[in-house]
């Protein structure tokens, strides 16, 4: 299962959804805080700190090949790589 940690007006969060869309992968949105960094869930945040140790987004966890990873372009490249 894929996991997307995002928030919406993210342009960096869009172009990682547009791709999973693209590629008709199914995911978990996950919205821990707003594009502007301002806490949205604390749970989930928390979640976010804990399973990549940054404070950033995009983030993707793949739970089948156990994978995270964070940067735009770097999870378009594995996306493509491995569910196109």
């Amino acid at each position: 299962m894929l996991e997307l940690y995002q928030a919406e007006g993210c342009g960096y969060s869009a172009k990682v959804r547009e791709a999973l869309t693209e590629l008709g992968v199914s995911y978990v949105i996950h919205n821990p805080r707003s594009a502007a960094g301002e806490t949205r869930n604390e749970q989930t945040h928390d979640h976010l700190r804990a399973l990549g140790g940054e404070d950033q987004i995009p983030f993707l966890v793949d739970r089948e090949r156990d994978v995270t990873m964070y940067e735009s372009d770097d999870i378009v490249e594995y996306l493509q790589e491995h569910y196109a």
